[in-house]
């Protein structure tokens, strides 16, 4: 069991601010994610989108914002599991045990969900028999492409993801790209590429049409594809790549207790502790009298959780505010010396 000054459910903005606010007080924290990326829905969502609200930056999008961020933690050497959901939290005398899907145990004084709307999951296929292929030979999200090399790929979906890993897997791979609608959503560039691809005999595009069936034993060798006008075709098939969007779910942190409004935390506006004594949220995910949904809110909650945060991991020292320009201790823990 790994034991910390606090865990951070969420490494989004909020949650990678939460480090910094921690790290400058001197304690150490982990941070659990259940994307297999640091950014939260900045780098899931909108990557390239500008985000105007952040102090003393006209403009950035959410992949410099995370960038950004990385950099400002860099020197407290954070631990992140990512990829990693967590399902079990219980109260062990003044610490926290959290467990996660894969097993990992963490104890810690204090716990920030930081996991703005709450955690995101891919949309599934909705097929009852797609389920036992996940992970075999079904995939929803890509970790390692020499994986995918010289098979037969039937990739779904209409947007950019579906778009950009056609392009790429077409380098090595044969390639059917099937989508519901005649219309694509994706990078009219991208689109335009695919195309070309199509023409030189190494994409197939297959519109509109949706999934009828899948057939295989252990891994899947072909599927059935059904078109609007009531025709089917089989295609020969060693992997099915589903890009259908992410949802929104709340996931197991509906069930540990925790004061709900509409699908968000209540906590003190003093310092954004929940009913639960060293249960914190900070972000998209708490409400409280005059909330506001903003990076800029949610880098405020979490200065303020990570002062009671501080008082809970010290309970034998007491905390004295410095500002960064004079303090020594804390241009030490940075680095800046």
């Amino acid at each position: 069991m790994l034991k910390t000054d606090t865990i951070i459910i969420g490494a989004g903005p909020v949650g990678l601010f939460a480090v910094h606010q921690l790290g400058i007080k001197g304690l150490k924290s982990i941070v659990v994610d259940n994307l297999d990326k640091i950014g939260g829905q900045c780098i899931e969502l909108y990557p390239d989108k500008p985000i105007y609200d952040i102090p003393a930056i006209p403009e950035c999008t959410g992949e410099e914002l995370t960038k950004k961020l990385l950099e400002q933690i860099k020197p407290f050497k954070t631990k992140f599991f990512l990829n990693e959901r967590v399902d079990e939290v219980k109260q062990d005398k003044d610490a926290w045990i959290v467990k996660t899907n894969k097993k990992n145990e963490f104890s810690a004084p204090n716990i920030i969900i930081a996991g703005g709307v709450g955690s995101f999951e891919p949309r599934k296929l909705s097929i009852k028999e797609a389920e036992k292929f996940e992970e075999k030979s079904l995939f929803y999200s890509i970790k390692d492409k020499e994986n995918l090399k010289n098979k037969n790929i039937s990739i779904f979906g209409g947007g950019d993801s579906a778009l950009d890993w056609a392009l790429e897997l077409s380098k090595f791979s044969k390639i059917n790209l099937i989508h519901r609608r005649e219309e694509f959503r994706g990078a009219p560039h991208t689109l335009s590429e695919i195309k070309k691809l199509e023409i030189e005999g190494k994409v197939k595009i297959k519109t509109p049409c949706q999934l009828e069936s899948i057939e295989g034993d252990e891994k899947i060798s072909s599927i059935t594809i059904k078109f609007d006008n009531g025709s089917t075709e089989k295609i020969k098939t060693d992997v099915v790549l589903g890009f259908f969007g992410l949802v929104m779910k709340l996931g197991p942190i509906a069930e540990w207790g925790l004061n709900m409004k509409k699908k968000t935390i209540e906590v003190n506006s003093k310092n954004f502790e929940t009913n639960k004594k060293g249960i914190f949220a900070v972000g998209d995910i708490c409400s409280y009298p005059g909330k506001l949904k903003l990076i800029l809110s949610g880098f405020h909650e979490a200065a303020l959780a990570s002062v009671e945060c501080f008082t809970r991991a010290r309970p034998n020292e007491k905390y004295r505010f410095e500002f960064t320009t004079s303090s020594k201790t804390i241009q030490n823990r940075l680095g800046k010396k």
